[in-house]
């Protein structure tokens, strides 16, 4: 029996269509083999090949009509942003075309929002988010776009105003306003709209703390009028060593300075009320004389979708 004829090496990079692979000898018969399998109609794959998101991403554009393109969530996790949901992925298309391709969904629009070379702009993509998120989850997807670059505030005004018949528009104006590009991470962005939601100063974002002439670092979140500092301590100040060490000697240094400082965990997070109670009694240790967290109508929209207006008659 002959031994099988050799895979083109451009068949084991990743996703492609029966007609590509057809260009390159290997017909669809052969595909039907052992050495590949099928992710959507008239796409395929190496048997061997490990798909990543971008791939399965890829192989959803490849079976999708002609001018779909990569949207909402999807987009953002292509760029990094991996918290939500990863399923279905999310395309759009500015034709009256449907296609069902399991956890793939297709939205159809009259107009296509701004692109760019992957898909439509994060910013447009964040608009759609706004369209079904919790306000919380969107300051946090918010700030990780502005703080690396991939849009700016501007640009998602202008959008949402210029569109403002769409989708979500209307929401992403109200979250732009709470939006803080200088919080490195999602878990200090978290923090600090908790602390804004329940009716406690708004802290300071990543800034350089002076005391008596001193540098003491970058703080996550400082309530300057009483110096107190709210640090994120995720999983790598423990497990990287010298981060370890470095925090050791910036807290010290806090101290040496009457700066109190409090290290919040994930289990903190995951009880915002009893955090938020524990900033209010240290504010008060320090001459702290507002009122006391409000857990109102402000707090719960946090934990709530954006609320949309009447919807123009368009979409």
């Amino acid at each position: 029996m002959p031994a099988p004829r050799p895979v083109p090496p451009e068949l084991g990079a990743g996703p492609f269509t029966a007609r590509y692979a057809a260009g390159l000898g290997v017909s669809e018969r052969v595909l039907r083999g052992k050495r590949f399998r099928r992710v959507h109609p008239r796409v395929w794959v190496h048997a061997a090949h490990a798909m990543t998101f971008a791939d399965e991403v890829e192989a959803a554009r490849l079976a999708l009509p002609e001018g779909s393109h990569v949207d909402g969530e999807t987009r953002h996790r292509l760029l990094g942003y991996d918290a939500g949901s990863a399923r279905p992925l999310e395309f759009v298309i500015d034709e009256d075309q449907h296609r069902d391709l399991l956890g793939v969904f297709l939205h159809r629009t009259v107009l296509l929002p701004p692109l760019d070379g992957t898909g439509v702009t994060p910013a447009a993509a964040f608009i759609r988010c706004c369209e079904r998120q919790r306000l919380i989850d969107l300051v946090k997807r918010g700030d990780w776009l502005l703080h690396r670059g991939h849009m700016t505030r501007e640009e998602l005004v202008s959008l949402a105003t210029a569109q403002s018949w769409r989708p979500g528009a209307a929401q992403a104006l109200r979250v732009a306003a709470m939006l803080d590009g200088r919080a490195r991470s999602p878990k200090e962005s978290e923090l600090r709209v908790l602390v804004i939601g329940c009716g406690l100063p708004t802290p300071e974002v990543n800034v350089d703390l002076v005391v008596r002439g001193r540098w003491l670092g970058c703080v996550d979140l400082l309530l300057r009028a009483w110096l107190l500092v709210l640090e994120y301590e995720g999983r790598q100040h423990a497990e990287d060593m010298t981060q370890f060490t470095r925090d050791i000697g910036r807290y010290a240094g806090l101290r040496d300075h009457d700066v109190e400082y409090r290290q919040i965990t994930d289990a903190m997070l995951g009880r915002p009320r009893a955090l938020m109670l524990m900033v209010h009694e240290k504010l008060r240790e320090r001459g702290y004389d507002g009122p006391p967290p409000d857990f109102g109508a402000s707090w719960r929209a946090l934990f709530a979708r954006v609320p949309a207006p009447r919807r123009v008659a368009r979409s």
